[in-house]
C-alpha cells in the first residue's frame, strides 16, 4: 500500500477514536451526574475489574492484554477526573514503589497526595483531605509490612481495592560497580537482593534510609555511593542504571491495597479481610479457624501481631475468598466472633 498510504490511514483511524473517547467521556459525565443523585462514590472498583474483564475477553491481537489494560487505566483516570477531581494519598516520597503501584491504579489524571509515612496516609483519608490512600501490605519475599497491618486495629476505614504490583530492583548510581562502597536502600528491599548484594558486593556498607527515593537523593549526592531503587527514580535523580533486576526471588511481589471510607458493593468474586483477637483457652487455634473450614471458605492469609495491650496477646489478621455478606461468610464469623474479644471487619472488595 506505501508508507504514505499507511499513515493517512493511521490518521484516519486515529480521527475516529478521538470521537469515540469524547463520545464516552460525555456518557461518563452522564454516569456522574446519575452518581451524585444516588451519593454514590466516584471511584467503583468492581465497575474497574469489570471494564478489565472486557478487554480481555474482546481483545484478538495483535496487541498484549497488559498494553491494552495500560491504555485503558488511562481513560479510565481522564473519566474519574472528568466526574470528579479525585486526590489519592500514598506513601512517598515521589518514585517510590507505592507511588508507582498508584499510578498503575488510579492514572495520571488524578491528584496525588505524597505522605511521608503510613500513619499519616491513613489520616489525610480519615481527614478528608485524601479520597483513597494506597499503602503497601505484604511482599512475595519478605512477608507482611506489619505497620500497615497495626494501623487497621484503631481505624475506621475500609479495604477499598488491592494492586498486586510487580517489584524490579535496580541498583542506581553514578560510580561504576567497582567503586560502591555503600549503597542506601530500605531494610526490606536489601532483603528481596540479599544473594545479589553477597556474589557482587560483599564487602559495600549497606545503610537503611526511609524510602527507596531518599536512597536515590544519597546516591546522587554522595560519591561512590548507589541506591537500589526503581527505574522511575533513576530517571527522577538523573542516576544511571547500573545493574537491572537485581532482586533474588523473579516473581517479586508486593501487594498494596486501597483505603476509603465506605464499603464496596458485592461482585460475586470478592476477597475480605479481617481482624481479631481470641480468648486465651486451651485449642482456641483451633476454634478460629474451624468455622471457616466447616463452611468451605478458602483462607488466603492468615497473620498475627502482639496486640500491645498485654503479655502475649494477639491481634489475628486474615483474608478469605468470599464477601462479608454471603450466607457462609455471616455463619463462619458469628462462629467465630464467639470465640473473641474482638471482631472487625476491615473490608470486602474485588479479587484481582
Amino acid at each position: 500500500m506505501g508508507l504514505k498510504k499507511l499513515r493517512k490511514k493511521i490518521n484516519e483511524l486515529d480521527e475516529h477514536i478521538i470521537k469515540l473517547l469524547n463520545t464516552r467521556a460525555n456518557i461518563t459525565l452522564d454516569i456522574g451526574k446519575e452518581k451524585d443523585k444516588t451519593k454514590k462514590k466516584i471511584y467503583a472498583p468492581a465497575r474497574e475489574k469489570e471494564v478489565y474483564k472486557n478487554i480481555i475477553q474482546n481483545n484478538k491481537g495483535p496487541l498484549e492484554d497488559n498494553s491494552l489494560k495500560a491504555i485503558y487505566r488511562e481513560v479510565m483516570s481522564a473519566s474519574l477526573a472528568l466526574e470528579k477531581k479525585i486526590k489519592v494519598a500514598y506513601l512517598g516520597p515521589e518514585a517510590t514503589f507505592t507511588h508507582l503501584a498508584s499510578l498503575g491504579k488510579f492514572g495520571s489524571s488524578v491528584e496525588y497526595l505524597s505522605c511521608e509515612n503510613i500513619n499519616d496516609v491513613f489520616k489525610e483519608v480519615e481527614k478528608g483531605r485524601a479520597d483513597y490512600g494506597v499503602v503497601p501490605i505484604e511482599n512475595s519475599t519478605e512477608g507482611a509490612i506489619t505497620y500497615t497491618l497495626d494501623m487497621f486495629v484503631n481505624s475506621e476505614l475500609k479495604i477499598c481495592s488491592e494492586i498486586l504490583f510487580e517489584i524490579s530492583q535496580n541498583l542506581i548510581s553514578n560510580s561504576p560497580l567497582s567503586k560502591i562502597s555503600k549503597i542506601y536502600s530500605k531494610a526490606e528491599v536489601f532483603g528481596q537482593c540479599r544473594l545479589w548484594l553477597e556474589r557482587n558486593l560483599p564487602r559495600a556498607v549497606l545503610i537503611d534510609v526511609a524510602s527507596t527515593t531518599a536512597a536515590a537523593k544519597k546516591a546522587k549526592s554522595l560519591s561512590n555511593s548507589a541506591a537500589i531503587a526503581s527505574e522511575l527514580a533513576a530517571k527522577v535523580y538523573n542516576l544511571k542504571i547500573v545493574a537491572s533486576s537485581i532482586e533474588d526471588n523473579s516473581d517479586n511481589m508486593t501487594r498494596f491495597l486501597v483505603i476509603g471510607k465506605n464499603e464496596v458493593p458485592y461482585t460475586g468474586k470478592d476477597k475480605t479481610s479481617i481482624v481479631f483477637s481470641v480468648k486465651d483457652k486451651v485449642g482456641v487455634l483451633y476454634d478460629m479457624l474451624a468455622p471457616f473450614k466447616k463452611n468451605k471458605i478458602n483462607l488466603t492469609k492468615i497473620e498475627s501481631r502482639p496486640s500491645k495491650r498485654g503479655a502475649w496477646k494477639y491481634h489475628f489478621f486474615i483474608d478469605f475468598e468470599g464477601y462479608h455478606e454471603d450466607k457462609k461468610v455471616k455463619i463462619a464469623l458469628d462462629a467465630l466472633s464467639k470465640h473473641c474479644h474482638y471482631l472487625k471487619i476491615l473490608g470486602s472488595y474485588p479479587k484481582f
